[in-house]
């Protein structure tokens, strides 16, 4: 019987898997995974990082005060976040190829209305139309997507398909300066958009089809004994093993997006622009190799721990990088904290795998994604404000440690089960 024909509540604890094939080579899967790369590149570069760059852009063109560009960029997070919460109902409805394209199409469209914004109102439209295209591009559908070809690989296919994200840092910051160099930046950013749809929309209609029938997600009519969503998400929030797990990494992300955002004009006073750019170029360096190490093994480990190490290895690089002053020491640090900077995005979805009902896998990650999404939009933000009131970064960041530490010790604590479990012939497990 479904949850509609019950009044059971849904166990939200780890069930069966149907095992396939995903080692092979040969196996689909792995076409998706490429696929989940390219609109990650995409997804990060127009979505995330290139926030940076329309900041300053708008700020320069027409004078905007940073402040009113910034909380556009607030704006485009928190209501990026309340869409993604329905990422899995919206795989489920339409399927994964045409939510993929409609997040594809909504950025390309936000990046050239961004470009074409002569107003600060048209701003925060173009932000809201960004956030479709965010919905549709970053973790809760590149995660739920995957999840569909991905039962015991998932965990490398989710590591490898966001290395996409560190690429689109990497590479597509310096192509977007380089092309508003050439050509403008409303020309810049409609170039940049007819490459994404050009590559991208021939690429996702060609080689994403339909998700082999599996135990994990699934979308359409396959999914019909599936619990509904409302009910997983109500459930969720009286689960201790879900709880920890969502407090714990907004927690860890608040301290990551905002220390990173700050970390140029942090590191500039001590060691230069151009000790801070190697800095930073290293902290998105080790994150990719952090995240391929971790993907060959990831599945293994003990996800929690893992995760509780991550989060002490980035206390430890903030207490070097506060207390220190010498580059090297300074830029070594800032590698330490990358390196698991890529991990923390994967990890989330992983212990949600391994720990609850494989039919709730995909509604529990966009909520998980979601939360994250709220709190670390409010992180960049708050570390200037505790930097103006008290006149250097020390505060702020040895508030990230804290922050840093005590998500470590909150991740370890599970629970008995991991699920809720009371129906009306038993009473709800203690």
């Amino acid at each position: 019987m479904t949850d509609k024909e019950t009044n059971e509540e849904i166990p939200l604890d780890a069930s069966n898997h149907i095992a396939v094939d995903e080692t092979s080579i040969r196996y689909e899967g792995w076409r998706i995974v490429a696929v989940c790369f390219l609109v990650a590149t995409f997804g990060w570069g127009l979505g995330f990082y290139g926030q940076s760059v329309y900041v300053a852009e708008l700020h320069r063109l027409h004078g905007w005060p940073a402040s009113l560009i910034a909380s556009g960029t607030t704006f485009f997070y928190l209501f990026g976040a309340l869409l993604v919460v329905f990422v899995s109902e919206a795989i489920r409805s339409f399927g994964p190829r045409n939510c993929l394209l409609a997040g594809v199409c909504a950025m390309a469209a936000a990046a050239v209305a961004i470009g074409l914004a002569r107003e600060p109102w048209q701003l925060f439209a173009a932000d809201a139309v960004l956030s479709l295209g965010w919905a549709g591009t970053s973790l809760g559908m590149i995660t739920n997507t995957l999840g569909l070809w991905f039962d015991h690989k998932r965990g490398m296919a989710i590591s490898l398909a966001l290395n996409g994200a560190s690429f689109g840092g990497i590479i597509g910051v310096p192509l977007l300066v380089a092309a508003i160099e050439a050509f403008g930046f409303s020309g810049a950013l409609i170039a940049a958009a007819a490459v994404m749809l050009v590559l991208m929309v021939p690429i996702i209609l060609i080689f994403v089809g339909q998700p082999p029938r599996r135990g994990s997600v699934t979308a359409g009519p396959a999914a019909t004994d599936a619990p509904s969503a409302t009910r997983i998400r109500a459930q969720a929030f009286r689960d201790l093993a879900f709880l920890t797990v969502s407090i714990a990494f907004a927690l860890v992300l608040f301290a990551q997006v905002g220390f990173i955002v700050h970390l140029i004009a942090f590191l500039d006073p001590v060691i230069g622009r151009s000790g801070a750019a190697t800095a930073v170029a290293l902290l998105t360096a080790m994150a990719v190799v952090g995240r391929v190490l971790f993907s060959t093994v990831i599945d293994r480990l003990n996800q929690r721990l893992a995760s509780a190490i991550s989060f002490m290895s980035q206390a430890v690089a903030l207490a070097i990088i506060i207390n220190s002053h010498n580059e090297i020491v300074l830029v070594v640090a800032c590698g330490l904290f990358g390196f698991s900077v890529g991990n923390l995005i994967t990890l989330p979805s992983l212990i949600v795998q391994r720990e609850f009902d494989s039919r709730s896998f995909g509604v529990l990650v966009s909520l998980i994604t979601a939360i994250n999404q709220v709190t670390y939009a409010f992180g960049p933000g708050v570390i200037g404000l505790l930097r103006d009131i008290s006149g250097s970064y020390s505060l702020p960041l040895y508030g990230c440690i804290g922050l840093e530490l005590t998500a470590a010790a909150l991740i370890m604590v599970r629970g008995h089960t991991g699920k809720v479990s009371s129906a009306a012939t038993t009473a709800p497990s203690s």
